[in-house]
């Protein structure tokens, strides 16, 4: 392993001469006074790359949601005049639903119960008190900030739902834009 002063000694000739690269472990002051000065420097181009910032991307693991996105407009128009076509999701947990919810929305807790929208009908509606959603009708769901609402969304997608929906916002959208609360 090189000492500090080996490393400040040929960090400080590097700037000042070209030498062709060796690995850490190989430097020493033997090597430094023994390289010989007249080997090539690399191109501009290669000495670009290699001080280029690094830029990350973000990488998505999953393909993109085939389901439909509704913003805050569409929901309130939902929420004040439901459907029966349409049913209103919140997919948090119980606790987050009991301190209040988007008017007509049941709760269907995605993290303690992922597999709700594939159980039977009947076991469904024994463990949740209500009638499973039917898959031909439309399911919108949403939680707090929208991260689970897009798992959601792929489970329904692989339950054999086929009218999907989105509200992104999430509750802490329809908080911040005075979006009416009911609570349990």
């Amino acid at each position: 392993m090189a000492s500090r002063r080996s490393v400040h000694i040929f960090s400080s000739l590097t700037r000042s001469v070209c030498l062709s690269p060796i690995r850490a472990s190989q430097i020493s002051p033997i090597h430094i006074a023994a390289r010989p000065r007249t080997q090539p420097c690399r191109l501009a181009s290669q000495q670009a790359q290699i001080q280029a910032p690094i830029v990350q991307k973000r990488w998505h693991s999953r393909p993109p949601s085939k389901s439909q996105v509704y913003d805050f407009d569409q929901i309130q128009d939902l929420s004040s005049s439901p459907s029966s076509d349409r049913i209103l999701i919140d997919v948090r947990e119980p606790y987050e639903y009991s301190a209040g919810f988007i008017p007509t929305a049941i709760n269907i807790p995605i993290n303690s119960n992922p597999d709700a929208l594939f159980l039977p009908a009947d076991e469904f509606e024994d463990k949740f008190g209500f009638p499973k959603p039917e898959t031909d009708k439309e399911v919108v769901f949403y939680c707090k900030a929208g991260v689970r609402s897009s798992a959601a969304a792929k489970l329904a997608e692989q339950g054999g739902y086929e009218n999907i929906a989105e509200y992104r916002g999430s509750w802490l959208e329809w908080e911040r834009k005075g979006g009416k609360k009911e609570m349990p």
